[in-house]
């Protein structure tokens, strides 16, 4: 497959879930935080667990537009840091790699 086909897909995916996790409630009506767990409480819990998460799609999000740019200028494959070759088992197994497994901590 083609590597800017691939990375266009992942950048649509990602568009997609960030919508989605960005969208408000679709159930509306009386939320109720009492002393006892209810659905107030749980759509709280809920919406506090998915922030890291919508963090996480955002930086794998920004990675995926790195790539992409670096396909464009060419230099798609050379680590961010160092220019180095990522290496191929690398890049195949994460395609938005944009630093070397030295580099990508």
């Amino acid at each position: 497959m083609d590597i800017a086909v691939l990375l266009a897909e992942k950048r649509a995916q990602l568009s997609e879930q960030l919508d989605e996790m960005s969208a408000p409630p679709t159930e509306l009506g009386s939320i109720s935080f009492g002393k006892r767990v209810g659905e107030g409480t749980s759509q709280a819990v809920d919406r506090l667990s998915a922030v890291p998460a919508h963090a996480k799609l955002l930086d794998l999000l920004a990675e995926v537009d790195r790539a992409l740019a670096k396909l464009d200028d060419e230099t798609y494959g050379r680590c961010d840091v160092c220019g180095d070759d990522i290496g191929a088992g690398r890049l195949e197994a994460r395609p938005w790699a944009t630093r070397c497994l030295r580099h990508a901590g």
